[in-house]
C-alpha cells in the first residue's frame, strides 16, 4: 500500500491503493514516481519493489515508445454480412406473410444459412411485427413444416422390409426385457397408459432411452426416426418430448414401490440381488429451475448447497446393480429413509436385510440402535469430534496393534487399529480407530459387528465406495443429474427407470466375458453402441451386427444361436446374427 494511504479503504479505493495485478502495480509506481515526484526508495517500499529493481523498470520505462499498460478494445464489424445480403430476401418474404422459420427454411435452398432468431433480427429492424398464430390451412401451401406421426401401438407394421439402426445394439437387452416381462410390472403398479400408447409401450420406450443413454427426454428428437429404436419399444414411432417429460410427473411414489416390487419378483430366479450386505447413500441431483418447493441440499460434486432433488438408493454389494430408489424425499425425512428400505426389502422377501453399510450422515444414532434392536448389522463411520480427536492423540504406540487387509491391490495394507466399546444411545457398540489407512486423519469406524476381525470389518467398508463408483456412472452415463420431469421435483419414476436399467446392464455383464464388474459406461461403448442392419420378415426380425472390435464377445456369448419370441411383436421371433 502506497504510504500515505488510510488503514480502512473502499472497494474504490483499494483498487487503486492495492492494486493485485502486476502491470498496474508498475503503472501505479511509475505514476507516484514520475508524476507526484515521490522518491524512488519510497515508491520501491510502497509497491514491494527493491530500489535498484525499481531504478531498472525506470530506466527501461523511459527507453520504451510506447508503453502497454491498457489493452485497446478492437472494432468489431459494422455489418454483418450474412444479414446483409439476405435482408431483401427476407423483406420479400414476409411481405407474402411467411414466418421466421419458414423464412430461414426458404433462405437455406438460395444457399444462405440463416437462422430464425437471425431472421427475426432483421424484421425487427426493418420495422415487421410478428406474424398473429395461423391454422396450417392458413400457412403458405409451399413451406408447411415437417410433421412427425404420432406413436401409436396400432400402426406398429411388421411388414417385410430392411432397414439401418444406429440402436442395434439395444436388441441385445430385448432376451432380458421379455423375462422380464413389463406387462405384468406394468399392471402392478398401475402406470398410466392409453389405447395408443399403453403402459407397457411407455415403459418400455422410457427404459430403452435410459439403456441407450439418452440424457433429456428434449434429446429424444433426433431419434425418433430411428426404426430400429421404435420396434424395439413395440410402437411405430417413440413418443414425442412432451409424453416422455410429462409421464413422470403422473406417477405417485406408492406406484414407483408397486414397480420396484414387482420387478425384485420378476428377477428372483437371476440372483440379482444376494440379499446380504447393502450400500446405503444419499444423492442430491441439482436443480437450476425456479420451483419454490425444491429444498437446498448439500451437492457433493460442487460442494455447497443448492436447490437440489435428494434421492437414496440402495446397492446390493454382490450383484452391483440398484436394488431400491426414492426421489420423494424431504427435509427432515432423510433419517428414517433407511426404515423405509428394511421394509420394502421385508415385504418383497420376507426377511429385513442382514448387513447395511452408510455414510456417518444417513441416519441418526437413536436409529442405530433401532437397528441393532432389529438385529440387523450396520456399519458407519463416526464424525471426528474434537474430544475424539484428543482422545486418539492420547493414545501411546502400544495402544496400536497392526492388521493385514487382504486386498492385493491396495495401496496401504496394513493399518493400526485400535478398539474400544462405546455406549450410544442406550446400546453398546463397537469403536475402532483407524490409521495409516491413507488419509490424513484418522477414521472412526462403528458397528455393531462383534463378532468379525478387524481386518475384515475395514475391508467390507472400503467396499462402500461400490456405490460411489455407481453413483458417478449413473451421473456420467445414466445421467441422474439430468432431471428429466416437466416438474423439478417429479423424478421418482426417473430414478426406479435408473435401478431397473442398471440391472438389465448388470444381467447382460454376466454373459460377457470379462465384462463382471464392468459399468454401464463401458459395456455400452464396447458391446451396445454399434448399428445394425434389421430385416423384418413374416415370423421372425434378425438383427445383423455391423463389424465391430468387441463384436466377437458377443459371439462367444451364445447370445446368436438363442432365438427369442418377443410378445409385443405379435409373437415373432428375435435373432441376432454377424
Amino acid at each position: 500500500m502506497p504510504i500515505g494511504a488510510p488503514k480502512t479503504l473502499s472497494t474504490c479505493q483499494r483498487f487503486f491503493l492495492s492494486p493485485n495485478s502486476p502491470k498496474q502495480r508498475q503503472y501505479e509506481a511509475f505514476r507516484a514516481y514520475f508524476v507526484e515526484e515521490r522518491p524512488s526508495a519510497e515508491v520501491a517500499r510502497a509497491f514491494g519493489y527493491t530500489p535498484g529493481s525499481f531504478q531498472v523498470m525506470c530506466h527501461g520505462f523511459r527507453r520504451e515508445r510506447a508503453p502497454t499498460f491498457f489493452v485497446s478494445p478492437k472494432p468489431g464489424p459494422r455489418f454483418q454480412p450474412k444479414k446483409s445480403a439476405a435482408r431483401h430476401a427476407i423483406v420479400e418474404l414476409r411481405k407474402r406473410n411467411h414466418s421466421v422459420y419458414e423464412i430461414s427454411e426458404a433462405l437455406k435452398s438460395r444457399h444462405i444459412a440463416l437462422s430464425p432468431t437471425a431472421v427475426r433480427e432483421v424484421l425487427k429492424v426493418e420495422g415487421f411485427a410478428p406474424l398473429p398464430r395461423r391454422l396450417d390451412e392458413e400457412r403458405p401451401a409451399s413451406l408447411h413444416p415437417t410433421v412427425e406421426p404420432a406413436a401409436d401401438v396400432r400402426r406398429l407394421s411388421l411388414a417385410p422390409r430392411r432397414f439401418e439402426t444406429a440402436c442395434g445394439g439395444l436388441f441385445l437387452f430385448v432376451p432380458g426385457l421379455v423375462a422380464l416381462g413389463l406387462e405384468p410390472l406394468a399392471t402392478a403398479a398401475r402406470l398410466p397408459g392409453s389405447t395408443m400408447i399403453p403402459a407397457s409401450h411407455a415403459l418400455r420406450a422410457m427404459l430403452a432411452l435410459k439403456l441407450w443413454s439418452i440424457e433429456r427426454r428434449s434429446h429424444v428428437m433426433p431419434k425418433v426416426a430411428d426404426e430400429g429404436l421404435s420396434l424395439l419399444a413395440g410402437l411405430n414411432v417413440i413418443p414425442k418430448r412432451s409424453f416422455l417429460s410429462e409421464y413422470s410427473s403422473r406417477v405417485g411414489h406408492g406406484q414407483i414401490l408397486k414397480l420396484l416390487g414387482a420387478y425384485h419378483e420378476r428377477v428372483a430366479g437371476e440372483a440379482l440381488f444376494d440379499g446380504d450386505s447393502f450400500n446405503l447413500d444419499f444423492h442430491s441431483i441439482p436443480y437450476f429451475g425456479a420451483h419454490p418447493i425444491v429444498e437446498r441440499h448439500f451437492v457433493s460434486m460442487r460442494s455447497r448447497r443448492q436447490k437440489s432433488v435428494l434421492t437414496f438408493l440402495a446397492q446390493d454389494l454382490d450383484g452391483r446393480a440398484f436394488c431400491y430408489s426414492n426421489a420423494d424425499l424431504r427435509k427432515g425425512e432423510e433419517a428414517e429413509e433407511i426404515f423405509h428400505f428394511i421394509t420394502f426389502w421385508k415385504h418383497a422377501h420376507g426377511a429385513v436385510p442382514r448387513h447395511l453399510v452408510f455414510d456417518s450422515k444417513l441416519t441418526t444414532q437413536a436409529n442405530l440402535a433401532r437397528l441393532d434392536q432389529m438385529g440387523i448389522t450396520f456399519m458407519t463411520l463416526r464424525a471426528r469430534s474434537p474430544t475424539l480427536v484428543q482422545e486418539i492423540a492420547r493414545l501411546p504406540a502400544s495402544a496400536w496393534r497392526t492388521v493385514e487387509l487382504d486386498v492385493p491391490t491396495r495401496k496401504f495394507r496394513t493399518p493400526k487399529v485400535h478398539e474400544t466399546k462405546v455406549r450410544i444411545a442406550g446400546r453398546d457398540f463397537r469403536q475402532m480407530f483407524i490409521k495409516e489407512l491413507g488419509h490424513d486423519q484418522p477414521t472412526i469406524l462403528l458397528t455393531n459387528d462383534r463378532k468379525t476381525g478387524a481386518a475384515k470389518v475395514i475391508t467390507r467398508y472400503a467396499q462402500r465406495m461400490l456405490i460411489e463408483n455407481a453413483l458417478s456412472d449413473a451421473v456420467r452415463f445414466f445421467h441422474m443429474n439430468a432431471l428429466s420431469s416437466a416438474v423439478g421435483i417429479k423424478v421418482d419414476f426417473d430414478m426406479a427407470l435408473l435401478v431397473i436399467a442398471s440391472g438389465l446392464y448388470r444381467l447382460l455383464a454376466r454373459k460377457m466375458r470379462g465384462y463382471a464388474d464392468a459399468q454401464a459406461n463401458r459395456i455400452f461403448r464396447d458391446l451396445v453402441d454399434m448399428p445394425a442392419t434389421v430385416t423384418v420378415a413374416p415370423d421372425d426380425v434378425t438383427v445383423r451386427f455391423h463389424r465391430r472390435a468387441h463384436l466377437p464377445i458377443i459371439i462367444d456369448s451364445g447370445m446368436l444361436d438363442s432365438p427369442v419370441r418377443v410378445p409385443w411383436w405379435n409373437g415373432a421371433s428375435l435373432r441376432l446374427s454377424a
